[in-house]
């Protein structure tokens, strides 16, 4: 029996469901007293929240039934006077479980026994306890207990690892905690531990500080005392804060490999108050009937289909959860954006490619056409169980081209259209969605408020649900302003409601969805100032979704206020978080912010929000990009805003907020561009850069370079010309478009020699020998590096001398003057380290290795691999890791370590299979001779 996610029942392999709140009640109460007699008035007190209907005892003992059918034993359930109880044993049921390994890790000495022990017990939670029983108090208690748990759990796990000396491996997800928990000093401690352990003493302190600023601003309190003992046993470099002498592993001696895939779990959190929809889920189940094989002819295909605010997205998600189990390899989900009134629906084109990279597809091997796309989406789809979510669909020809073809998968769409061709010619199953029916509305009123509070006005909740049409978005959004009110009658909200209601009588129509607006308007007027200004500059953001400090931004406040009228937002039903951190809206209350904002600020008001939004977006996208790679240029300007002040966070910390922004980013580009704020389109590309380069997301960075070269032209600004022309041929080099490239990278030649500007004709040289270099062309490689070289040595550019002086080694290497190019290479490696370049000197100890291989000496060559790939793996640059990985294969294969090489060759190919297939294909080919092979591709 699970209760840590959907409560569901686990019987003989099998997944059962458990239909109907009270049936979930009654299991979960017993779950949770497993092996203990629950009397028969506690059992009816707790299911139904201490306000049962006069037949409670009757329908107690249907439930009980049901339950046994379910469970397939009527012994489970027992008769025991003056009640019942649940006998499934000591672990019947994953609470149980959970519990158990938790205690047990909390006492066991040894770090390694406790992780293991803490690591069981953490994967068994599937989501938020018992995620779709909200509404009964007693279990919304227990699941917060439960998550309390769950976090004591991941702190004493998180300990063992750091004192097994895993600190580098925790690093991104302490990053994320942090995040998340942001005044828990525990885990604040254990972030400034490994980031200490990695050598960064620096930016272990500057954590601290960051949180001493947190609880100062936001709580008025310091940090206790084991953390400021921390810190200054830190700042005296205490021995005791050092990390094991080697990192234990938890794994088994033979570590099995991972997948070569990616498996994607894209689908948004659930829906917390979901009622309601039995006839629509019995239908969506009837897709996958107990002991599903997909037949040999057909894909699944469901179309969700009703009026707006009706609940569609809601239900298909809350489905999705339910049945993720049943679909090993993923789950995929993109908004379409049909009826965005914000923006245009999303091109089938740009949803492909999000699925092709959510699958790892590597970058050049994505075609730009859509018959292309589609058809390696299939071939990716091909013998796979995966789940697709297609929300928000404007019609059957924006749906087609994401279809898979071969069985196994089950596509659901979501659509205000009925899409009947897609009914028609793929035989899709038709799933309408009607308005609730008035037990369904007060079900989802009882979920958001409590079955008590609902129960003692009958008649005020009748009018609520009038007023509000049964639409699910408007009850929830009353619900949500209950909620915040607790001692404020219901009928005194039905009245506030109803006169609204009346007020707005003439721009109701005779879509159910149009008295939605009669209810946010309700809501929007109970709003604080700060929360309702709040809501209007939301409206003007680009993307789905929008970060706490974007909205800051926006709404020119401080992020903790930001952060304290979101959460009214969200209290009110008027904003949902769709993930930690990252808050979005239904697109009727997108279309009605937009109203409001266009009607109460004006249009300077509108556009200086805009500019604070651009400028935030500039401001930390640039420090985050110096942090990436400090050669990148233009430098970062300073915040054209005075409360905008973006400190340069460190280098994972980058990372991670260019992953979770990155999509806002390339809408940001969009936005700026539109507005005609050049300056902000190609300040904002040019700070994407490193990002999108690294990450591989080609067909991005060369629609943000174009929209960059087009501002500048705008602007005249020819320098700036001439750098956007160098990034399009970089990319294009990259993907292997080497006419493309050539175009682009003369036009910034010719540009740069015109306007006798020596720092861009010496980038413009530099990327030419690399991409001369990759076309085997190594004498006219070679003349470019060297021209680069010397421009660069006469600017004094240290930085990029030394990128010169290696690439000019390693092109003389592939010549075959290795003597020349070792002697080269070994002056940039020290020139890289004088001038801080992590990413150059990875590359320099990789080219370093290359030539010491073929002076003949491999073991040397492998001392250096060692040092490439430790560099590469702190960046994460998984690229540059498989590269030296197959270099490292090579050595060890010229010394006659066999087994060594394969390992090296094994790890470069779990990388490739993801990255680079056609690079996988030539490594793979290494393993059955064990060849060594002399090296043949290098990073610049």
């Amino acid at each position: 029996m699970r209760l840590l996610g959907p409560i569901d029942v686990v019987v003989g392999g099998e997944t059962r469901p458990v239909q109907g709140l009270r049936r979930k009640a009654v299991l979960a109460v017993l779950g949770l007293h497993a092996g203990e007699v629950v009397s028969t008035g506690r059992l009816v007190d707790l299911v139904w929240d201490g306000a049962p209907p006069p037949n409670a005892v009757n329908a107690l003992q249907s439930h009980l039934s049901y339950l046994r059918r379910t469970l397939s034993d009527k012994g489970v359930v027992r008769l025991r006077p003056p009640g019942y109880v649940l006998d499934v044993g000591a672990e019947g049921t994953d609470v149980a479980v959970a519990e158990r390994l938790i205690s047990a890790g909390l006492q066991d000495r040894d770090d390694g026994n406790r992780a293991r022990d803490l690591q069981r017990a953490l994967d068994l939670w599937r989501g938020e306890p018992m995620a779709d029983a909200i509404g009964v108090t007693w279990l919304e208690e227990q699941a917060q207990r439960l998550g309390q748990l769950w976090l004591q759990g991941k702190r004493a796990l998180l300990q063992a690892r750091l004192g097994l000396g895993q600190h580098a491996a925790l690093l991104p997800e302490l990053a994320q905690l942090t995040r998340e928990h942001p005044f828990d000093e525990q885990l604040h401690g254990q972030l400034m531990l490994a980031l200490y352990r990695m050598g960064r003493q620096a930016d272990a302190l500057a954590a601290f500080q960051r949180l001493r600023r947190t609880l100062r601003d936001d709580l008025g309190i310091e940090p206790g005392a084991a953390l400021r003992e921390l810190e200054s046993a830190m700042l005296r470099q205490d021995a005791g804060l050092d990390p094991p002498a080697a990192p234990v592993r938890l794994a088994p001696e033979r570590e099995p490999r991972a997948p070569a895939g990616t498996v994607p779990a894209q689908i948004p959190l659930a829906v917390r108050t979901f009622a309601g929809r039995a006839g629509q889920l019995a239908r969506l189940d009837a897709l996958l009937p107990a002991g599903w094989a997909p037949p040999g002819a057909a894909v699944f295909v469901a179309v969700v289909s009703g009026t707006a605010g009706v609940g569609k997205s809601a239900l298909a998600v809350y489905w999705a959860h339910r049945v993720a189990d049943r679909f090993p390899d993923g789950q995929l989900y993109v908004n379409l954006r049909g009826f965005d009134p914000g923006d245009r629906p999303m091109p089938p084109a740009d949803a492909v490619r999000g699925f092709l990279d959510a699958l790892g597809v590597p970058s050049e091997r994505v075609p730009a056409d859509l018959a292309g796309l589609s058809g390696l989406l299939r071939s990716q789809l091909a013998g796979k169980r995966v789940l697709i979510l297609l929300d928000n669909a404007r019609d059957a020809e924006q749906v087609r081209p994401l279809l898979p073809a071969a069985p196994g998968c089950l596509v659901v769409v979501t659509s205000r259209d009925p899409l009947t061709s897609l009914v028609a010619i793929e035989g899709a199953v038709p799933v309408p969605v009607d308005l609730l029916t008035d037990a369904e509305a007060r079900d989802l009123l009882v979920s958001r408020l409590g079955a008590r509070r609902v129960a003692a006005e009958p008649a005020a909740v009748e009018r609520i649900v009038t007023c509000c049409a049964r639409l699910p978005l408007a009850l929830a959004v009353v619900a949500g302003r209950a909620a915040t009110r607790p001692e404020l009658p219901l009928s005194a909200l039905a009245d506030e409601l109803g006169v609204r209601r009346s007020t707005l009588d003439a721009i109701a129509g005779s879509d159910p969805a149009s008295d939605a607006r009669a209810v946010f308007s309700w809501s929007y007027r109970s709003l604080s100032p700060a929360a309702a200004e709040v809501l209007r500059r939301m409206s003007l953001g680009p993307g789905a979704d929008l970060g706490i400090d974007a909205v800051a931004a926006l709404a020119g406040v401080t992020t903790a206020a930001a952060r304290a009228g979101l959460a009214e937002l969200d209290r009110a039903g008027l904003v949902m978080e769709q993930r930690p951190g990252r808050y979005t809206f239904h697109d009727l209350l997108r279309a009605y912010a937009t109203e409001l904002a266009e009607t109460t600020d004006g249009e300077a008001v509108r556009a200086a929000a805009v500019h604070r939004l651009l400028e935030h977006y500039l401001a930390t996208a640039q420090a985050a990009a110096q942090q990436l790679d400090p050669a990148r240029d233009p430098a970062p300007r300073a915040a054209r805003h005075p409360a905008i002040a973006v400190p340069a966070p460190p280098r994972e910390q980058a990372q991670a907020w260019f992953a979770d922004e990155h999509r806002a980013l390339l809408a940001a580009v969009g936005l700026a561009a539109g507005r005609g704020l050049d300056e902000h389109t190609w300040r904002l590309a040019a700070a994407m850069t490193t990002f999108l380069d690294w990450r591989g997301q080609w067909q991005e960075l060369v629609s943000i370079q174009e929209a960059a070269l087009r501002a500048l032209r705008r602007l005249g600004d020819r320098p700036g010309q001439g750098a956007a022309s160098c990034e399009l041929g970089q990319v294009y080099a990259r993907i292997g478009r080497f006419d493309e490239a050539h175009q682009y990278l003369w036009t910034a030649l010719c540009l740069f020699e015109q306007l006798d500007d020596a720092p861009g004709l010496a980038r413009a040289h530099y990327h030419l020998a690399w991409l001369q270099h990759a076309q085997r062309k190594y004498r006219e490689a070679l003349s470019h590096s060297e021209q680069a070289l010397e421009l660069f040595e006469r600017l004094g550019d240290k930085l990029w001398r030394a990128r010169a002086l290696n690439a000019t080694g390693w092109i003389m290497g592939q010549l075959g003057d290795y003597a020349d190019a070792l002697r080269r290479c070994g002056d940039a490696l020290v020139e890289n380290r004088e001038a801080g370049d992590r990413h150059g000197e990875a590359g320099t100890w990789d080219a370093v290795g290359y030539a010491h291989h073929r002076l003949g000496d491999p073991r040397q060559a492998v001392a250096c691999y060692g040092h490439a790939l430790r560099a590469y793996r702190e960046l994460g640059d998984r690229s540059g890791q498989a590269c030296v990985l197959c270099h490292l294969g090579d050595a060890h294969a010229a010394i006659g370590d066999a087994a060594a090489a394969a390992e090296a060759w094994r790890h470069s190919l779990d990388i490739l299979d993801e990255l680079d297939p056609a690079q996988a294909a030539t490594v793979r080919a290494k393993l059955p001779s064990g060849s060594p092979g002399p090296p043949t591709t290098v990073r610049g």
